[in-house]
């Protein structure tokens, strides 16, 4: 790989599935990841198995960043949880707005990801590098393609130090979306969320629910294959490794990958990119 890579997990949520998951992170590792992220559900509803998981992280000698989502929450109880990340030795986080668990009203003091940054930046100063999260294929819930660039550059313009970008299979797209960030004022490196393709209906789910463009020549293939996982997988990993390659050409700043919590896909990715 020619530009750093960085790596999202998500909480386990039995024991078996943390003894799985503790034996991916061994064998990405030897990737030399630059950080590992765990993310942090709707509410904050997996809040201690991802403050667990950041711990093992730290303890295994690896860079930890910890997600962390704002929707309703006060400002009290992310104080309090600011202060716990600081004593547990975490110096990153991917601060979000985060999406309303079901059922759950409308609350809480922060209505914007840019206002959980400047609460971070005025509370803790610079003891987070904080991480934002980047859509080029538009938010799900934006009232149009320039509000979604308004509400990044006001991210940025709060204290961010870096973005994520949402998954995309479209590298036009992201490099629009960061060329258009740039006439903003945004200068802060985006850095291209991958999400490995393994799964056809898993994808197709996740694609709906976020917003995630699947171009029409991947729907299709993929639903040619119907149930071959081995064609599903053998040509997922073509497709993303021509991504990867078509950005780290370009000069990407580094490149995240989104592994489910699976070590082979990401590391087979990146092999192939290593011996092309």
């Amino acid at each position: 790989m020619n530009v750093p890579i960085s790596l999202e997990f998500f909480p386990p949520k039995t024991p078996e599935g943390a003894d799985k998951l503790r034996i991916t992170r061994q064998a990405l590792y030897a990737l030399k990841p630059e950080f590992c992220s765990v993310t942090f559900g709707a509410g904050g509803s997996t809040q201690e198995g991802t403050f667990g998981t950041v711990v093992e992280i730290l303890k295994e000698g690896v860079v930890a960043a910890c997600h962390f989502s704002c929707v309703g929450a006060t400002k009290a109880t992310v104080r309090g949880q600011l202060a716990t990340l600081q004593a547990m030795g975490v110096k990153r986080l991917v601060a979000l707005r985060g999406d309303l668990p079901s059922g759950y009203g409308a609350g809480g003091e922060f209505h914007y990801a840019s206002d959980l940054v400047a609460f971070i930046r005025a509370e803790t100063g610079d003891a987070f590098h904080i991480e934002v999260a980047a859509y080029p294929e538009i938010h799900p819930q934006a009232k149009s393609a320039d509000a979604d660039l308004q509400a990044f550059a006001a991210k940025v313009k709060a204290g961010a130090n870096s973005a994520i970008t949402q998954y995309f299979f479209n590298s036009d797209a992201y490099f629009r979306f960061v060329d258009d960030a740039f006439q903003l004022g945004v200068d802060v490196p985006v850095v291209p969320g991958i999400m490995p393709i393994t799964s056809s209906t898993q994808l197709m789910r996740f694609s709906d629910a976020c917003g995630a463009e699947i171009p029409r020549w991947i729907r299709l293939r993929l639903q040619g294959y119907g149930d071959d996982i081995a064609s599903i997988k053998s040509f997922g990993l073509d497709v993303i490794t021509d991504l990867c390659d078509q950005l780290q050409t370009a000069g990407v700043p580094g490149i995240h990958f989104y592994t489910m919590n699976q070590a082979g896909p990401t590391s087979e990715i990146i092999r192939r990119l290593q011996s092309a």
